[in-house]
């Protein structure tokens, strides 16, 4: 992609989060992986609504007032971190919130623990689907939905991880908390950054590519996929940057294959399954930096980024953004896990 640098005009936005968060310098860590090393606190975006997915609902629940919806409806995993800051922010604006999550056995759902706590003490209601029926969620999406206006309501439908063309510009906007951030560092926005997150739904990292290009950042985002694989997320996050480009008329080449750049095989056992490695690695950065990555996204994707890094050092220069993007209620329901570990 050819950047050029463009005043960006955002579309209509609510005030939710604590922003601009902090970008820290990872000294130790940094030092033991041989490279600069900088996280972006995104973590700390709120205390309840902490993460990255309340930077894409300040975008669509903005939306959803302005359609006159009283209820938004969304999905997720079981603990899905998207799903709490959902419900949250719909009770400080008012509106009611339908949970779509799925779990193995819907007839006995997962415990009251973590974000599910979250879930049910701000008053939302969760319709609890097996994963196979969650591949067919945009049905249950329409059914829920036309229940909803039988009864009078008015819904308004947020796809997984609200990420879309609209939710994107959360992360277009948070690209230019990162680069007044290099800005402020020694060596300014010269020096070439790799940003890296991690991508579940696709919406951060198609808000960080746009972002860094619309920008004329000498940047290169690099995803670390959490779930399914390369092409699944080229695809997805190609759809939401060619949507976002389409909609919103921003004036920017876009090549799927030579701007999306997602670092595969860290998945791991799977979506929101743990291996020791990676728990032994969340325990490592918290004893070193005081930080705590979550088990589903941040986690996965800082371990391959770190085993990367051991098969070579110059792997993304010598400086590394890396996107914390919340999830730590996440760790409380994998006490078990973490306990041969402490």
């Amino acid at each position: 992609m050819n950047t050029t640098t463009q005043k960006i005009h955002y579309p209509p936005r609510l005030d939710l989060a604590n922003t601009p968060t902090p970008l820290k310098l990872l000294h130790r860590l940094g030092e033991k992986l041989g490279v600069e090393l900088y996280i972006k606190r995104d973590d700390l975006t709120g205390a309840d609504l902490s993460g990255n997915k309340i930077r894409k609902l300040e975008f669509v629940l903005a939306d959803a007032l302005d359609c006159g919806a009283d209820t938004v409806l969304t999905c997720g995993g079981a603990q899905s971190n998207h799903a709490r800051a959902t419900a949250i922010a719909a009770a400080m604006l008012g509106l009611s919130c339908h949970l779509i999550l799925r779990t193995p056995d819907p007839s006995n759902p997962p415990p009251l623990e973590g974000n599910i706590l979250l879930d049910r003490l701000v008053g939302s209601k969760i319709v609890w689907i097996t994963p196979g029926e969650y591949k067919r969620r945009d049905e249950i999406f329409e059914r829920e939905a036309a229940a909803l206006r039988e009864s009078g309501r008015k819904p308004y439908i947020i796809p997984e991880g609200a990420s879309n063309a609209l939710g994107a510009w959360g992360y277009i906007r948070a690209t230019e908390e990162v680069a007044n951030d290099l800005a402020n560092l020694p060596d300014g926005t010269d020096r070439p950054t790799t940003i890296i997150n991690a991508t579940g739904s696709g919406g951060t990292s198609a808000g960080l590519i746009l972002g860094t290009h619309m920008l004329g950042m000498n940047a290169q985002v690099a995803s670390i996929n959490v779930c399914d694989d390369r092409d699944y997320f080229v695809k997805v996050i190609g759809d939401i940057c060619e949507n976002a480009i389409s909609n919103y008329q921003i004036d920017l080449p876009f090549s799927r294959e030579h701007d999306i750049e997602i670092i595969d095989g860290y998945v791991g056992r799977g979506y929101a399954l743990s291996r020791p490695e990676e728990l032994a690695l969340i325990s490592d950065v918290a004893r070193t930096e005081g930080i705590f990555l979550d088990p589903v996204y941040t986690s996965k994707a800082f371990f391959g980024m770190t085993q990367e890094l051991g098969r070579d050092p110059n792997r993304f220069g010598d400086r590394i953004v890396f996107i914390h993007t919340g999830g730590i209620f996440g760790l409380f329901p994998k006490a078990n896990e973490f306990a041969p570990l402490l």
